[in-house]
């Protein structure tokens, strides 16, 4: 993606171009139908996916990012769903356009697929298919619909694994062909695709769900561009994206000048030896301009935790825009005042054939870190830690009575950090913020399982003036052989309390045997799960802010009503609490 070589430092921001200087004449309820109409068109795109799509990960739990692009490769509108992916998408677009040999090789009826990790700042499962759009007669090229989707399997050497020592263990890369030309399929890459799972089926289906999307938003991005005028269109565009900076600007403006700095850690890099892997992260906030530094971070890992390029930059703009974004679907304007400093390398920038396989968890860490490093000097500003994980599970095997192939997989919820002016939630990381974990009566359909618990855990919270979001665990009784990778993170690294407040409980995984045996599994690739078995996910429990001494007398007896914390930590945190 660039010339740059191991050490060199590499300084990130968005792309700026277009008629930025115009955009104070255009008319700003012309503007915001606009942006709506956009973001319609959108979610259009999403809808059309998730009613189509084959796989609970896509249609259940919502792990695909669906958006409308220009043909600058700036974001024009999104579809909530996973906002992780969301911040990787102009690198998908960019590098798929490349690989077919550039915007002179597109045309009406193209998509590309496109999975090369060092592009999409994922795994290869994470694959997205491009679409470019025309209007005027299918004469002018106005820029791109992509959905980037997980695929339960690519052929990797596991379809889900913590343990890769490259990338050519982790899947079949696609590195930007056309799966379409000009409207009709390419059958040898059809067959290819097809060829390098192990359940066909799911997959076609789940290519299919995603083709009919990128369709849907293109026909609906055509129809905005030709509702308002192309010329009109444009600046209409610049407005939006002046807007959202204007947004985000405004909230940097309220955090003090300085460098300030935050530290986390890994729970180890999944091969070799067993010990937590350390980083920095810095924020420069100067005015209203923001530099996240990555450069103080450890040289790439031999196993799967290395982030690529564009997942990095992705957890920057994410931990950014949840907190300046007012709660809107962002777009690029969002991103100007951002820019990401990385050293070619390292965890944070890793070159090629790193494996990258777990590249999510250490995005996830930095967007903990990343608050934790404001905290530092605007504690209001930000909340405490969460779990910083999606405690997920991958499963598969052979059905007993049919032979057939089978596999699924889901995130699951932790608690969430406390803040200011309240208590916390048990949600998914704010990295899937728009996803979902699929329901019991789903997975208990389609997969030889059993949910038998899922529930808050007692104590599990941070207390403070405000508590943390609770704990939570899943058990899950097999009722067939099968195999499963669990990929649970920050069990040695408690999520932290702000201002006094406490540190929540962290993550695990267990199984348990049929003969009561325990064994802690939270990283761990290929797991023999024998029928009987059960397989426990802890999801942590979130920080705490401020000091428990300060707590509501209202809110501590509302949780020892809900049964969430017991009698003996009220009296251990609680002295402001007289029990009768």
């Amino acid at each position: 993606m660039s010339n740059l070589k191991t050490g060199d430092i590499n300084i990130y921001n968005c792309i700026i171009t277009g008629e930025e200087n115009k955009s104070d004449s255009v008319d700003p309820v012309t503007a915001e139908i606009v942006r709506h109409s956009l973001n319609s068109a959108a979610d259009q795109m999403k809808i059309a996916l998730v009613r189509t799509a084959f796989s609970p990960v896509i249609y259940e739990v919502l792990d695909f990012a669906a958006a409308i692009y220009d043909k600058h490769f700036r974001l024009l509108a999104q579809a909530p769903s996973l906002p992780l992916f969301m911040g990787t998408l102009n690198f998908c677009v960019e590098e798929a356009v490349k690989g077919i040999g550039g915007v002179s090789n597109l045309f009406p009826g193209d998509i590309i697929i496109y999975n090369s990790p060092y592009g999409t700042g994922s795994h290869p499962q994470d694959c997205a298919l491009v679409m470019p759009v025309f209007v005027e007669n299918d004469t002018v090229h106005v820029g791109y619909t992509v959905i980037k989707a997980h695929w339960l399997d690519c052929g990797g050497k596991e379809p889900y694994s913590t343990d890769t020592v490259d990338v050519f263990q982790e899947g079949t890369v696609y590195p930007g062909v056309k799966l379409y030309s000009k409207g009709k399929l390419v059958e040898d890459m059809w067959r290819m695709c097809l060829a390098n799972t192990r359940v066909p089926k799911d997959v076609a289906g789940d290519i299919n769900a995603q083709c009919i999307g990128i369709k849907v938003g293109a026909r609906e991005f055509a129809r905005v561009v030709g509702r308002f005028g192309f010329e009109e269109f444009n600046l209409c565009v610049e407005k939006m994206f002046d807007a959202g900076e204007k947004l985000v600007r405004s909230y940097l403006n309220d955090l003090p000048d300085g460098i300030h700095k935050g530290s986390g850690q890994l729970d180890s890099p999944g091969v070799g030896e067993d010990k937590p892997v350390p980083f920095e992260i810095s924020v420069e906030v100067k005015g209203s301009d923001v530099l996240i530094d990555y450069t103080n971070s450890p040289t790439q890992q031999p196993g799967p935790i290395n982030c690529p390029l564009p997942a990095t930059v992705s957890s920057s703009r994410i931990a950014l825009a949840m907190l300046a974004g007012g709660g809107e679907a962002p777009n690029e304007g969002y991103f100007r005042p951002i820019k990401v400093k990385t050293k070619i390398g390292t965890m944070f920038h890793p070159e090629s054939p790193a494996p990258v396989f777990l590249y999510g968890w250490p995005a996830l860490q930095a967007m903990e870190v990343f608050y934790r490093a404001i905290s530092v000097v605007a504690p209001d500003k930000v909340p405490a830690s969460s779990g910083g994980c999606i405690t997920a599970c991958v499963w598969w095997g052979v059905r007993e009575n049919t032979g057939e192939p089978w596999a699924d997989g889901s995130p699951y919820p932790v608690g969430h950090g406390a803040f200011y002016n309240g208590d916390s939630c048990t949600m998914l990381h704010i990295a899937e913020s728009a996803t979902r974990f699929s329901p019991a009566e789903v997975v208990e359909n389609r997969n030889p399982w059993i949910v038998e618990k899922m529930e808050f855990i007692k104590d599990s919270m941070g207390q403070g003036e405000y508590r943390g979001g609770c704990g939570i665990e899943f058990h899950f009784r097999v009722t067939e052989d099968c195999y499963v990778t669990t990929v649970v993170e920050r069990t040695k690294f408690p999520p932290w309390g702000l201002n006094g407040g406490l540190d929540g409980m962290p993550n695990n995984a267990i199984i348990e045997y049929i003969d009561g045996k325990r064994v802690n599994v939270p990283k761990t690739t290929r797991l023999f799960v024998p029928k009987g078995a059960k397989l426990i996910v802890i999801g942590g429990g979130g920080g705490g802010f401020g000091d428990p001494k300060k707590r509501d007398l209202k809110s501590i007896k509302m949780d020892l009503l809900n049964e969430i914390i017991s009698l003996e930590n009220v009296k251990k945190y609680f002295p402001q609490f007289k029990i009768n």
